[in-house]
């Protein structure tokens, strides 16, 4: 006959087993959302990042003066900041001569970036390729480069830190 104070307790195991689980799941949930959290905010920063290249672009082509451009993009970069952040180049090439040739280039932002197309008046510019030639013989062509400097604000976004980039690149054609 055993009394009831000497048996022995598998509740108690089983109770110790939940609670394992139970931190295991916390812990495995706590950074899914954490990670998506920041994966979310790399999908908005870079939607936001696509509007203005497009929008800079397509100011750019109406003839609106590239300083008034660049103004305009770094005012309705919300909720990017540009001013510390980032940096928007616009740059105006012109085919002369079969050459692609940069006429006129002009950038603002808080970050230092070199644009991709090229750099400094009447130097040559790199266009992508494509079936027909960008831009067409003696017709200017505006590009739109938007880069950003990405921060994770989860502990579990900067240990991915490797997987996420640290900084995004936009760029548009007009």
């Amino acid at each position: 006959m055993k009394l009831r104070g000497m048996q022995s307790c598998p509740d108690r195991h089983r109770a110790g087993t939940a609670l394992v689980e139970l931190v295991f799941v916390v812990f495995i949930l706590a950074a899914l959302v954490f990670g998506l959290i920041d994966f979310c905010r790399v999908i908005s920063t870079r939607q936001v990042m696509m509007n203005l290249t497009r929008e800079g672009s397509n100011l750019a082509s109406r003839q609106t003066s590239l300083s008034n451009t660049v103004a305009a993009l770094v005012a309705s970069a919300s909720p990017l900041d540009i001013g510390t952040k980032g940096r928007v180049i616009i740059t105006a090439v012109r085919k002369i001569n079969n050459v692609n040739t940069i006429t006129d280039q002009l950038s603002q932002g808080g970050i230092t970036a070199t644009s991709r197309i090229g750099t400094g008046v009447n130097e040559p510019a790199t266009m992508p390729a494509t079936p027909t030639p960008l831009p067409p013989l003696n017709q200017t062509i505006y590009v739109t480069e938007v880069f950003y400097s990405y921060k994770p604000i989860t502990p579990i976004g900067r240990m991915l830190q490797l997987a996420l980039p640290s900084q995004l690149y936009d760029v548009a054609f007009f």
